[in-house]
């Protein structure tokens, strides 16, 4: 991804999150999708400005959002596609938390080789993956401050090497489940921290928390954004079963359901893991 293109879906995402925060701020009616999962017309309106975005700067790369996708929208992808999430965390944005995210991602042999992750009514903003610069190509991740429409104080991130007073736990504010707390359960933990949308992955990506396990449903589009953050920040992600390497894959003819994601674990570093017996 060149610094270009890089600057180009950076603001995408954050003209995405500005529309979201017109609605954010005014009365909105919330409706529900097929599932029973709550949508608002920021949804819609960020998704907009996306595809648009993406359709201009790259025509002929297929993007799965996740609107379109709820309408069976979903187009033939191959090697090389874009995973879009306009709003994630919708519980957080009708809570008025302000932990909602603006998610985008571009995949490639089932990998995320870029990402971008958005919190506009935080004012923050995380980047990351192959980074093609003048002096070369490397991985690397970043974050930075949201200020009238631009990116400030923007500065590289990586995971940290967990404290030996014990780790940063996080846990889904809306999604907690009983497996998550046994499995919390078996580490030394120092702090237990909720926060909402794809910005668990993200606080990991920038050392700011050391463990997330995600032993709930979640979607493809959910995590690709932050996931490659995170691992451009030097961490992992993996299914939390087999302890293997996440990998996005589309099938032939897919359908929403087929977006679904198994059950996982973002940490730190591989080290880390090795200290968790595998999740039943």
């Amino acid at each position: 991804m060149t610094e270009d293109q890089i600057s180009f879906l950076n603001q995408l995402a954050i003209r995405a999150g500005e529309d979201i925060l017109k609605v954010y701020c005014e009365p909105f009616e919330v409706l529900s999708k097929t599932d029973g999962s709550p949508v608002t017309k920021a949804d819609a309106a960020a998704e907009k400005i996306i595809l648009a975005g993406l359709a201009e700067r790259f025509a002929g790369t297929p993007v799965i959002a996740e609107e379109a996708a709820e309408v069976g929208a979903l187009p033939a992808v191959s090697s090389r596609y874009f995973l879009v999430d306009p709003l994630d965390g919708t519980k957080e944005f009708l809570k008025k938390n302000g932990e909602f995210t603006v998610n985008i991602a571009l995949i490639e042999d089932g990998k995320p080789v870029f990402g971008v992750v958005s919190a506009p009514a935080l004012g923050e903003i995380y980047w990351g993956g192959l980074v093609e610069t003048a002096s070369g190509t490397r991985t690397a991740a970043f974050t930075g401050r949201i200020e009238n429409g631009a990116i400030a104080d923007a500065r590289e991130i990586t995971v940290r090497t967990p404290p030996p007073e014990g780790l940063s736990v996080l846990a889904s504010r809306s999604h907690m489940s009983a497996e998550t707390a046994d499995l919390i359960g078996r580490v030394k933990v120092a702090e237990q921290l909720s926060i909402g949308s794809s910005l668990k992955l993200c606080w990991v990506a920038a050392g700011r928390a050391d463990l997330y396990p995600r032993l709930a449903p979640t979607m493809q589009w959910d995590i690709a954004a932050g996931d490659a953050v995170l691992r451009a920040a030097g961490g992992v992600l993996i299914h939390a079963a087999s302890g293997e390497d996440f990998v996005y894959r589309v099938p032939e003819n897919a359908s929403k359901d087929d977006l679904l994601n198994p059950y996982f674990i973002a940490a730190s570093g591989r080290q880390l893991l090795q200290d968790l017996a595998p999740a039943a």
